[in-house]
């Protein structure tokens, strides 16, 4: 199974799609990208404001030829950056370090400390000599006089020891607040730091269970290593990094479908010249010989990088052949629509392509020689037939036959037979995958292990193996039939799920359809893509109940 996550930069103007065999990996590369967008950006950021202020300052000649000097040196290291693609990718080890795929971050929160606790005044005792009466003179002559004054001491013991006691305790309510807080949390962050740990120990445990998935030559392993290795890849900014692999064990063969850099990626800036005579900055662009010719080479380096990229990390030894096919999605000028073509493919063994002595190589001449097919001249965008593509055989499917021409108005879609049903998705999802060279295929009844329909769109970015299932229900679809498709998708290792029904789905079914490779049609989005494609039918889930019941009564009377 093929998981995929879309990323973007709003800044960069930049767009993606990671896909990776588990979401934690996705989730790992989909980070990584986005770091290092946000650490371009930063650059991005901090080379425009630095040339604004440059460009604002520069109303001197000097400093105009400083900017001038400055903005050349720039464009000669892009130049030079295109034509070190090759010779930059073969003088790094391409091996997966598993070590550096652990996350190693540490808990950043810190441990919460107790506040003191407040210690109040002692209590008022009654001998102490503030509560005791004062006495002058008469007072001790006149009894009156004395029992007065000691009421007078003990009206101020009482009031201390009132005012005392009230204070008293609302310094032990204080100090069971901060003590009750302090132990929620200092329990928390125990929580945080436990939960913090595990997800370290599970994503170590997950790293650990692809190395040995890897080191074991399990299929999917190894695609997925070969996927880390080829997104860890670095090249020149603007340049997508977008693949599809497939990995055939019997002939220890890997396909890789590659999203190769359109020519709009490329620099257009030779220099920026000082005209004295008019004070001003002008920008030279680059020829357009230069372009094509530059375009070519960045693209056959690309290609031939890649091969070296897989056949140099393959530590334990599991490929013996490599398929490259480099495709360029680009808008045709001539009628505004996207293209999506092939315009390179190649296949070479290991041992023919070890005999190369890379840091020498012409690109193209290297490409020709290792009988690679492509187009004269790569500019051009002249789509070429794929050397190798992904195996679609499976024993699993069965002879189809069309259903959509028998419907009209009045047919219940709801109350259809099962199987004329299962033909009627496959065939209407076939109509929608035609476009774009798709097709779809239905396997057989009770042994598909859950697959109605498979459909392969042979988009290499965004296409793939898709699973459809077919659900001709009457009562509302719950998370099981959900969670069921999510299971097929990861079993038959396919990029998508459709789940289609006559009914609706339930709330748990969609949230748990929520940020997965999963679509939900119901009854109604059912009918639309009917209509999409010429069709009309209904969907009545009372009268289909009503002739299911029947049919069970006429099945076994009483």
């Amino acid at each position: 199974m093929i998981w995929e996550k879309r990323i973007s930069h709003p800044g960069l103007k930049m767009f993606r799609i990671v896909r990776g065999r588990d979401p934690a990996t996705v989730e790992l590369m989909a980070n990584l990208q986005l770091q290092r967008w946000e650490e371009r950006w930063a650059k991005v950021e901090l080379a425009n404001s630095k040339r604004r202020k440059e460009e604002e300052s520069a109303k001197v000649s000097f400093q105009k030829k400083e900017l001038a000097l400055l903005r050349t040196r720039e464009a000669e290291r892009q130049q030079k950056a295109l034509e070190q693609i090759l010779r930059d990718g073969i003088e790094v080890d391409s091996a997966l370090d598993w070590e550096k795929l652990k996350d190693r971050s540490g808990f950043s929160e810190s441990q919460p400390t107790a506040k003191l606790l407040i210690v109040g005044m002692p209590e008022p005792r009654k001998d102490a000599i503030e509560f005791q009466p004062i006495l002058n003179l008469l007072d001790r002559l006149i009894p009156n006089r004395r029992s007065r004054r000691a009421a007078e001491a003990e009206q101020r013991f009482l009031n201390a020891k009132r005012e005392w006691t009230a204070k008293d305790q609302q310094i032990r309510d204080t100090n069971v607040k901060q003590q009750t807080e302090y132990e929620t949390s200092l329990r928390q962050w125990i929580a945080k730091r436990t939960l913090h740990a595990t997800a370290l120990a599970g994503q170590h445990a997950e790293v650990e269970a692809k190395k040995a998935s890897y080191e074991s030559k399990d299929p999917d392993g190894l695609v997925e290593y070969w996927s880390q290795v080829l997104f860890a890849s670095e090249y020149p900014e603007g340049f997508p990094k977008s693949f599809s692999l497939d990995y055939v064990p019997e002939t220890q063969t890997l396909v890789i479908e590659y999203a190769l850099p359109d020519i709009e990626s490329l620099p257009r800036l030779k220099e920026l010249k000082y005209i004295a005579v008019r004070d001003e900055l002008k920008e030279i662009p680059v020829s357009e010989a230069w372009l094509n010719r530059t375009y070519d080479s960045v693209l056959y380096q690309i290609c031939l990088r890649t091969v070296h990229e897989t056949f140099q990390s393959d530590a334990v030894n599991a490929v013996s052949l490599v398929v490259f096919n480099g495709w360029v999605n680009y808008v045709d000028k001539a009628n505004g629509q996207e293209v999506n073509a092939c315009v390179l493919s190649i296949q070479t063994t290991k041992d023919e392509f070890s005999k190369l002595n890379l840091a020498q190589v012409d690109p193209k001449a290297c490409f020709r020689n290792l009988k690679g097919v492509s187009g004269s001249k790569l500019a051009s965008r002249s789509a070429v037939r794929p050397i190798l593509q992904l195996n679609k055989e499976d024993k699993r499917f069965v002879p189809s036959h069309d259903v959509a021409y028998t419907l009209d108005d009045s047919f219940n879609l709801a109350a259809m037979d099962w199987l004329d049903f299962e033909n009627l998705i496959r065939e209407i999802f076939e109509k929608e995958f035609k476009s774009n060279g798709g097709e779809v295929k239905i396997t057989q009844a009770s042994r598909d292990g859950g697959v109605d329909a498979i459909a392969f769109d042979p988009d290499p970015i965004r296409g793939g193996k898709i699973v459809i299932q077919a659900k001709r229900y009457t009562n509302t679809v719950g998370v099981s039939a959900v969670r069921d498709l999510y299971g097929t998708v990861h079993n038959e290792g396919a990029t998508k799920g459709i789940l289609v029904t006559t009914s609706i789905y339930g709330p748990d079914a969609y949230e748990f359809a929520k940020g997965k490779p999963l679509t939900l049609l119901n009854g109604s989005e059912l009918l639309y893509l009917l209509q999409k494609h010429g069709h009309r039918a209904k969907i009545d889930l009372v009268e289909a109940k009503r002739l299911e019941a029947e049919r069970r009564e006429s099945d076994h009377p009483s």
